[in-house]
């Protein structure tokens, strides 16, 4: 089955793998006796169906949950149930991914226009003027 990313891009359930951990904070008695917690693990570099710009931007939006071999590590415990930390887990790599789909814009740099430059000129001239009449010297 394949999990949908955007209109053009998606990934394979096979691709992800998932392991049940102990969750560690409150849960009553079951929480050292059922694994809720998920572990999800995503082979970035190796995905088949990643353009290889969006897995870069992966790569470096995953930052220390990316291995060096390049796979993603998602840790989910938010919840009590296996079935939701499992779902949570999931929705968190596909915004992750989302976000990795969005190029950033690139920066052109830009001089100001010459009508910009004589009004700060301007503006800094009055406020000169301003400052010298507040001085001894030119009340006299």
């Amino acid at each position: 089955m394949k999990i949908k990313i955007t209109y053009s891009i998606s990934i394979d359930e096979s691709e992800i793998e998932e392991s049940f951990i102990r969750s560690s904070g409150p849960g009553g008695q079951n929480v050292n006796k059922v694994s809720t917690a998920v572990q999800l693990r995503f082979d970035i570099v190796n995905s088949p169906n990643l353009p290889d710009d969006v897995k870069q931007r992966l790569l470096k939006l995953a930052g220390k949950r990316a291995t060096t071999s390049g796979v993603l590590i998602i840790t989910a415990q938010r919840y009590r149930t296996q079935e939701r930390n499992r779902e949570d887990a999931r929705e968190r790599l596909i915004e992750l991914i989302k976000k990795a789909c969005l190029r950033p814009n690139i920066r052109r740099k830009k001089k100001p226009s010459r009508a910009a430059k004589e009004k700060r000129l301007k503006a800094k001239r009055q406020r000169s003027e301003i400052k010298k009449q507040r001085s001894k010297n030119y009340r006299d």
